[in-house]
C-alpha cells in the first residue's frame, strides 16, 4: 500500500468526520459506553469539521494520509493558548490500518510542520483511559507533563491528560 501524505481541503471533510468517527468508535469502545459514542453520528461529525474549517482553517493545519484514492488518516495541528507551543489537536487513521505505520507518518509530518511554524514545543491531550495511544506517543518522545482535564463524550465523563514534546527534532517514534 502507498500511502500519500498532502494539505487537506474543503473537499476531504466528509472523508474526515467519517474517519474520525470510525476511529473514535473502534479506539475508544473499551472504556466509553457504546451510546455516547455514537451518541454524534457520523454526518454529525462531518458537520463538526466544516464548521471548525470554517473558523480555524486560517491558522490551522489539516494533513490527510490517503491510499487508492481513500482518506485512511489524518493530522489537525494549530496554535496552542500557550506561547510557543503548537498543538496537534487529533491524529487518527482508519481502524484497519491501526499498526500499519500510517500514523507514524502522520506523526513525522506532523512535528515537522510544528517545528517549522516556529513553535519550541509541542502538545498534545489523549483520554487517560487510551493506552494504546499513549504507548504509541512514549514510544515517540511525548511524555505526560502531570495536567489533566475532564470532559465529556456524549453524555460520558472522560479524563484527558496532556502530553508534550519539545521542538525542533526528529520523531524517535516506532511503527505501532
Amino acid at each position: 500500500m502507498t500511502v500519500v501524505i498532502r494539505a487537506g481541503a474543503e473537499d476531504d471533510l466528509t472523508a474526515v468526520g467519517e474517519l474520525h468517527f470510525r476511529s473514535r468508535l473502534a479506539a475508544y469502545s473499551r472504556f466509553v459506553p457504546h451510546d455516547a459514542l455514537t451518541a454524534m453520528p457520523p454526518s454529525a461529525m462531518v458537520d463538526y469539521w466544516v464548521e471548525r474549517w470554517r473558523y480555524e482553517r486560517g491558522d490551522h493545519q489539516l494533513t490527510v494520509a490517503e491510499a487508492d484514492g481513500a482518506v485512511v488518516g489524518f493530522t489537525y495541528l494549530g496554535p496552542d493558548e500557550e506561547p510557543d507551543t503548537g498543538i496537534l489537536n487529533a491524529i487518527h487513521v482508519d481502524p484497519d490500518l491501526v499498526g500499519s505505520g500510517v500514523g507514524r507518518v502522520l506523526m513525522r509530518d506532523a512535528l515537522a510542520k510544528l517545528s517549522a511554524g516556529g513553535w519550541r514545543r509541542a502538545v498534545l491531550w489523549v483520554l487517560t483511559a487510551n493506552t494504546r495511544a499513549r504507548r504509541f506517543y512514549e514510544r515517540g518522545g511525548w511524555a505526560p507533563d502531570g495536567v489533566e482535564r475532564e470532559d465529556h463524550i456524549g453524555t460520558a465523563p472522560v479524563r484527558h491528560m496532556r502530553y508534550v514534546l519539545p521542538l525542533p527534532g526528529d520523531w524517535p517514534g516506532e511503527s505501532t
